[in-house]
């Protein structure tokens, strides 16, 4: 008889239980970038986003820690996260970027890159900026997130420095220094949002820029 009752029970189905956990999660990421963004990190309660994506506030930080540990996973998806893909366009120009032997177009494709993918990028780190001064945690996630930009143009800088193309003079610590600063929310927020510059000037921009200020002469042919 126990055998029979044993028998008969359906297997554990922890696909669903998967599917819904990846459902929360997005969903509660979606209403915390929105909020976020419109009523400040701040003022924005882990109690509104919970209400508003349909989740309890205990599910949030299980799933995240807290809410600097939100504000993180956010920062991580707007780069390329799964609950938020990546615009082929974009996908597309980063694996073309990465396999150009030629530093000139690799760098005009990295302007490219930072053009069509700032407007999803770079409001989550100016936010992360603004929320670093009022939470230490959240500052602590905003000194992470620019550390790890930096340590992301080092191979960068090394790659114009092993094939001979940065200028005279330029070291692979100024390479990267000068990458990282190009890529900033800081200058994209001066010249989009002050100045209402269009991203495909800006990113025209920034790989002009980027060209001007690393490459060697020789490096690049004329145009």
């Amino acid at each position: 008889m126990t055998e029979s009752v044993n028998s008969s029970r359906r297997p554990y189905d922890s696909s669903r239980r998967r599917a819904h956990a990846e459902q929360n999660r997005a969903a509660i990421l979606d209403t915390a970038r929105r909020r976020f963004l419109a009523e400040g990190y701040a003022c924005c309660t882990m109690g509104a986003i919970a209400s508003e994506a349909g989740v309890s506030v205990e599910t949030i930080y299980k799933v995240f820690g807290n809410k600097a540990g939100l504000l993180r996973a956010l920062f991580d998806v707007a780069v390329g996260g799964d609950e938020e893909p990546v615009p082929k366009r974009h996908r597309a120009l980063v694996d073309r970027m990465w396999t150009e032997p030629d530093p000139e177009q690799k760098l005009r494709l990295y302007g490219e890159i930072i053009g069509s993918g700032a407007a999803r990028v770079q409001p989550i780190q100016l936010m992360a900026r603004e929320a670093a001064a009022s939470d230490p945690a959240a500052a602590e996630v905003y000194d992470t997130i620019r550390e790890e930009r930096l340590e992301r143009m080092v191979a960068f800088a090394e790659f114009l420095r092993d094939c001979g193309a940065l200028r005279a003079g330029v070291t692979v610590d100024e390479a990267r220094d000068v990458l990282w600063t190009y890529n900033s929310a800081e200058i994209w927020e001066l010249l989009v949002l002050k100045r209402g510059w269009k991203p495909t000037r800006y990113g025209r921009w920034v790989g002009d820029a980027l060209v001007a200020a690393l490459l060697a002469r020789e490096a690049s042919p004329s145009r």
